[in-house]
């Protein structure tokens, strides 16, 4: 049994390989993206303001996330680290349910790579279109939160998803 945590910039890779993983081990993924853009689009459509859709949709992944590994399920967070809290949050849960602790995150420093992969997603409402600025596109990239505790995987997503499949594959086994 394992808790994954996905890291990486948007368009870096983290749903792609977080849906192979979850064919591969039956894993339930929490998709924040998904359930950040439910939100936005349940708001909208029944006029409601709402300032902290950010934490409150959080709130929701973290329950979610709770309610599965409580019963047994794998579970991928396909969800950019940003905060040390996410770390946090995801290390007690995995000591709680008595599961293994995993974090990998899809690493990609070519702002041309990512702008090409958003303009070609189909784009939920939460996600960004594209990123205009290298110098914090490169601050996000670098600022990502890793364990300090736990041994992580950082994974060069620029290649194709079979070059380093089988090495995540490895990593969750290990």
């Amino acid at each position: 049994m394992f808790f994954l945590q996905m890291s990486g910039f948007p368009g870096s890779g983290k749903s792609t390989l977080a849906k192979q993983i979850a064919q591969i081990t039956g894993a339930v993924i929490v998709d924040h993206d998904i359930v950040k853009s439910a939100f936005l689009s349940s708001t909208h459509k029944h006029q409601v303001k709402v300032e902290k859709e950010g934490p409150i949709t959080y709130d929701i992944d973290w329950a979610l996330i709770e309610f599965y590994l409580s019963v047994g399920h794998k579970v991928i967070y396909d969800c950019p680290c940003l905060y040390e809290e996410m770390i946090s949050n995801g290390t007690k849960l995995a000591e709680r349910y008595k599961v293994n602790y995993k974090y990998v995150e899809c690493y990609i420093t070519d702002i041309k790579e990512i702008n090409k992969r958003l303009k070609n997603r189909e784009r939920m409402i939460s996600q960004i279109e594209r990123v205009s600025s290298e110098k914090e596109f490169l601050k996000t990239v670098n600022g990502s939160q890793k364990p300090p505790n736990h041994k992580y995987l950082l994974i060069d997503s620029s290649q194709p998803l079979e070059c380093y499949l089988e090495d995540v594959m490895h990593y969750l086994n290990s």
